[in-house]
């Protein structure tokens, strides 16, 4: 648990040393049947996979460590899936769905949940307001994130809030805000001494290419440049590139423009970087033409559009394949749900089964006994039933069966559940429902089984039956006990001349 927690709380841009610790604490978890370190590492696996763009394979996973933790009911481990899951709806163009997961990421987030983790859920969730255009409340969250980080001194977090503020405030040309963010920045870096990065380095550009202050954006990109300052995302030197290609550009520096575009070029050619790729190109017609090469521009503007309707192409193919991951997987559990429901179910009456109480029922009195709400547990057994099965046939037993599980599903409501324990035995479970309570609902349904239209089926033979009832009144109790007492009461029925009710 040590292990895990150690690389749950390494930094974001250390997500490049997680995979082989993670994959051998993965592999030892499993050995030891070590459920919850098993998903917790399959987390961090999916976080990896994400953030190197394997977005099909990370959403698989991210979808399968939700499943487990809903059903395990682990709020903890369930909002940190669901703030990958918004990692990798965003990565392929959901900004829909993306936004549901980074709420819910957010609302499982426990009290007890250090601030540190707070900040970077509440920042996804900043991220995805943007997205959506909802930039007044991405601003609100991104503020609480801040303060959340501030809290817990993680400078990291920090700034990387302040570049998603100020990157935000650049893409809708509120240059006043980008400035006064970046300030922040500054003032964070200058405080705490840490160094910014490639892409905080390139939005502090955009921030003075909006301005027209193009020798400032050829001092805070170059460092990048000379390879002095660390890359975290693959595209950020093609990104800072292309910023810098823009600067020279715009500033008459037509040759030392070519130069940074070339460069630019050749990097989205060696990492297969598409999309900046598509808007080199795009940016080289612009060149073109501000230097007076009209048909080479309109040339390069034709293969520009061309590479962006190719890239949508591609693009669209990738998400199709990371949904196809994602849905892949959901059928899977879909089918695991279904085959663990089936093997709860009775497959006579539909009813749930023996197993499925003998699992069920200790929970649920754990959880009364906490909230001192009552249990009421009655066992029903219907009258000389075996008369049924001996004079007309098993088949027409069988079928009185199935019309008493009807009657008994429609007893029961809300957190109530009615099971067949065996043969002609049935058991009611009702939480949250006193004595008196439970003893009126099973006079009801004893009526209502003796008043039910027999005479199709068994003739002149009559069903009736009698219930033992038992309650624990603030849920103290174990199940063995509540059966043995209601056990109790429905033998005391029998013999008082059947087609009754006793409760104690």
């Amino acid at each position: 648990m040590a292990a895990t927690a150690e690389l749950e709380a390494r930094p974001p841009s250390a997500f490049r040393t997680l995979w082989e610790p993670t994959a051998e604490l993965r592999q030892r978890a499993t050995e030891l049947g070590a459920e919850e370190v098993v998903h917790r590492t399959m987390l961090l696996q999916a976080l990896v996979l994400l953030r190197q763009g394997q977005t099909g394979d990370g959403g698989q996973l991210a979808h399968r460590v939700r499943v487990w933790a809903e059903q395990n009911e682990d709020r903890r481990l369930l909002a940190r899936a669901h703030r990958e899951l918004s990692v990798f709806y965003r990565a392929v163009g959901d900004f829909s769905d993306a936004l549901t997961h980074a709420v819910q990421s957010v609302s499982f987030l426990t009290e007890d949940v250090p601030p540190s983790l707070r900040a970077r859920h509440l920042m996804t969730l900043s991220v995805s307001l943007d997205d959506t255009g909802t930039h007044v409340e991405g601003k609100r969250r991104a503020r609480e994130a801040l303060t959340y980080a501030a809290e817990a001194g993680d400078f990291e977090v920090m700034s990387s809030i302040l570049n998603n503020m100020a990157y935000t405030a650049v893409e809708v040309g509120d240059e006043p805000e980008a400035r006064m963010l970046v300030e922040q920045m500054r003032e964070l870096q200058a405080r705490v001494g840490f160094r910014f990065t490639a892409n905080e380095l390139d939005t502090m550009a955009q921030v003075e290419l909006m301005g027209g202050r193009y020798d400032a954006v050829e001092e805070l990109l170059s460092p990048v440049l000379a390879e002095l300052v660390a890359a975290t995302e693959g595209d950020a030197v093609a990104e800072c590139q292309l910023t810098l290609s823009q600067a020279r550009r715009l500033a008459g520096r037509y040759e030392a423009a070519q130069e940074a575009l070339d460069a630019t070029r050749a990097v989205c050619a060696e990492r297969g970087l598409a999309g900046i790729g598509a808007r080199a190109r795009q940016e080289q017609a612009a060149l073109f033409a501000d230097t007076g090469r009209f048909a080479e521009a309109y040339e390069e503007h034709r293969a520009f559009h061309a590479a962006a309707t190719a890239l949508q192409s591609v693009q669209r193919d990738a998400r199709a394949r990371a949904l196809q991951a994602v849905f892949e997987a959901n059928e899977a559990r879909r089918a695991s749900e279904h085959f663990k429901e089936m093997a709860h179910r009775d497959a006579l009456t539909g009813l749930y089964n023996r197993r499925y109480v003998n699992e069920r029922m200790p929970a649920l009195l754990l959880e009364s006994a906490g909230r001192r709400r009552p249990v009421s547990l009655a066992i029903m057994d219907l009258d000389h039933f075996k008369r049924v099965n001996d004079t007309l046939s098993h088949a027409t037993g069988d079928t009185v069966l199935q019309h008493v599980a009807e009657l008994l599903e429609e007893a029961v409501s809300g957190a109530a559940f009615a099971a067949r324990m065996g043969g002609e035995e049935f058991l009611l479970v009702f939480p949250g429902v006193d004595a008196e309570e439970a003893a009126t609902r099973c006079e009801r349904l004893r009526l209502r089984i003796r008043a039910h239209g027999w005479e199709p089926i068994t003739g002149t033979l009559p069903v009736t039956t009698s219930i033992g009832i038992t309650t624990a009144p603030e849920g103290r109790s174990t199940f063995s006990a509540l059966l043995s007492s209601a056990d109790r009461n429905l033998y005391a029925a029998k013999r008082s001349g059947r087609d009754r009710i006793v409760a104690g």
